[in-house]
């Protein structure tokens, strides 16, 4: 009995020596040049909108955009062990409402849904730590889809028409990852978006309605992501 535990242990030190270096690779620390990061996030995209007047029929009444919490995917491959370029995706919908006067009555105007797909080259400064800051700037590209008036407005105006201009702008971003395992890590970040657009308002009553607003929300995002 004792030789057989004394070869089974013998056993088991061969099979933990050759695995040793299996085990130190997957469990790097950090990231490097051609690694995959894949990051699944919950994001709170907050509007800090400047509206212009709802014209030609309300001059001086503006609209307000309402916040959104949505989940986001995004990739980012790493092209040196310090640079990488990361690829968002995520729809969050918003709502459009009117703040005084007789826009302000009706409340929400209409809904939309945004696509912001922003593509943002990154700088991180410690990729070798567990704790890996990083900056990044890119552009995005803004799509408005299924824009609805509201039942208010309809109720007011009679039967709308809302088409909201698509819009193409910058991005600046700011987060870390912080190591959970040698490859799972949890993320923090916050972006900025530029977000330009004018909503058009086609209306029984009262004709076409336009308004421009700059939207720029920050986005804040917290989640968890994995080396692949």
């Amino acid at each position: 009995m004792k030789a057989m535990t004394m070869r089974g242990l013998a056993l088991a030190g061969l099979a933990l020596g050759a695995a040793t270096p299996a085990l130190a690779q997957d469990g790097k620390t950090g990231i490097e040049a051609g690694d995959v990061l894949l990051r699944v996030r919950t994001i709170v995209v907050a509007p800090n909108e400047k509206s212009g007047s709802v014209l030609p029929a309300f001059p001086g009444e503006k609209v307000k955009i309402s916040d959104s919490v949505m989940p986001e995917v995004d990739v980012t491959y790493m092209a040196t062990d310090h640079i990488g370029f990361e690829l968002i995706a995520s729809t969050t919908k918003h709502k459009a409402s009117g703040e005084t006067g007789t826009t302000g009555s009706i409340g929400r105007l209409a809904t939309t849904w945004v696509l912001p797909p922003t593509l943002t080259a990154q700088y991180h400064f410690m990729p070798k730590a567990k704790v890996r800051p990083y900056v990044g700037a890119g552009l995005n590209y803004t799509i408005f889809w299924n824009e609805t008036p509201s039942k208010g407005l309809e109720a007011a105006v009679g039967p709308t028409r809302v088409r909201m201009r698509d819009s193409f702008g910058w991005a600046a971003q700011a987060g870390v990852d912080i190591d959970l395992t040698p490859r799972v890590f949890l993320n923090l970040d916050v972006k900025y978006i530029d977000i330009d657009t004018t909503a058009r308002l086609s209306t029984t009553a009262a004709g076409v309605q336009k308004v421009d607003i700059r939207i720029d929300p920050l986005v804040f995002g917290v989640g968890v992501g994995i080396r692949l």
